[in-house]
């Protein structure tokens, strides 16, 4: 259950959107209003199926609905949809990436990438980041702000939306992994992750939607906690304090210790693999050494291990591995028991690394109260 902290914001609000609410939420909203909540489904069905951008008069609902929303509408009912600023494709045609500009002016990162027979969305659940993961150029930029439900949804949406209009399936997959720590946002990020797992809607499946952090452990616990059904990425990168610190500056909060105790916990309350990130850098934490003390602290734990080549950013100019280095310490995860996949390599023309296009862009703007 929401804190009252965490209620749902409704049309008076000017701080909120419809695409903050939950089809339930939508629900009540109508209830509260005296309009029969079974027409939820078409004002849920033109916004998140139809992937509108208003709600104007050129949707034809039945009446009653019409006159709630032309009251809501004058109230100051608004929606999510951003501005696209800046739209890139890779020269392979397989990774985009849109630079979306929100009402504030704030701008964030969504990268929709194809894979054989599925297309993958990564988008950003916070304006800037306070992690300062120093190979991550939104690490590097700072933090500005959270991201309302709605703000995340409308990424989504905006990635339908291209796909669409190129002729392309729909989204299989999602990965919370662009610009921002999920869960230093978490009441929002699960809120986003209800509406657009919604079968009546986005309709992506929760086993098909990750959820990537740095290592917040109360965030985990309450992941483990609630039971939620997202598969959980922890970024690892190192296997003691000192290294991991020098690259992952949260660690000095929640050190290796309690990280790892919290995703036992997590897997013991879920019965859930735990994905680990490991970004492999050259002669950082790519030696063999590496990879079996790697092995030795995740011993006893449902893990697999996803290997990512580095993308250099201005501000961290540490190489990425040789593939022959990479290869090697693959092999000792598997040899080890582990199931051990490389990320492809993709977008590297389009900035698609976190935070880069938005770095290219400019500074990130002034922090909103």
């Amino acid at each position: 259950m929401q804190s009252p902290a965490h209620k749902p914001r409704f049309a008076m609000d000017p701080f909120g959107s419809v695409h903050d609410l939950t089809f339930a939420d939508l629900e009540r909203m109508l209830e509260a209003d005296g309009v029969r909540p079974i027409h939820a489904g078409s004002v849920w069905r033109v916004l998140h199926r139809g992937l509108a951008t208003d709600l104007g008069p050129e949707h034809d609902f039945l009446p009653p609905v019409r006159r709630w929303l032309d009251s809501q509408l004058s109230q100051g009912m608004r929606l999510d949809c951003p501005t696209v600023s800046e739209a890139l494709v890779s020269t392979d045609g397989a990774t985009r990436k849109l630079l979306l500009r929100l009402e504030d002016g704030q701008e964030v990162e969504t990268v929709v990438m194809g894979y054989p027979g599925r297309y993958t969305a990564c988008v950003s659940t916070q304006a800037g980041c306070a992690m300062g993961c120093v190979f991550c150029a939104t690490g590097q930029m700072g933090f500005v702000r959270n991201l309302r439900p709605g703000e995340i949804v409308a990424q989504v949406l905006a990635a339908q939306r291209m796909l669409r209009d190129s002729g392309d399936a729909g989204l299989r997959n999602l990965v919370l992994m662009g610009m921002g720590e999920p869960l230093a946002n978490y009441d929002a990020v699960i809120q986003a992750l209800r509406i657009v797992s919604d079968s009546r809607g986005a309709n992506i499946s929760p086993s098909r939607i990750s959820i990537s952090t740095v290592g917040v452990v109360p965030g985990i616990l309450r992941l483990a906690e609630e039971n939620q059904p997202y598969p959980l990425a922890v970024s690892l990168h190192a296997t003691n304090d000192e290294e991991r610190t020098a690259l992952v500056p949260v660690n000095q909060r929640w050190p290796l210790a309690s990280l790892l105790d919290a995703c036992r916990i997590y897997s013991a309350k879920t019965s859930r693999k735990i994905f680990f990130g490991w970004t492999l850098m050259e002669k950082i934490n790519d030696t063999p050494e590496h990879a079996r003390q790697l092995v030795a602290l995740l011993k006893g734990l449902d893990a697999h291990v996803n290997l990512i080549h580095l993308n250099p950013t201005d501000q961290f100019r540490a190489g990425a591995s040789e593939a022959s280095a990479a290869a090697l310490f693959k092999s000792i995860l598997q040899e080890a028991g582990f199931a051990c996949t490389t990320r492809q390599r993709r977008g590297i023309d389009v900035a698609a690394g976190c935070g880069q296009l938005r770095s290219r862009a400019g500074a990130v703007g002034k922090r909103v109260e």
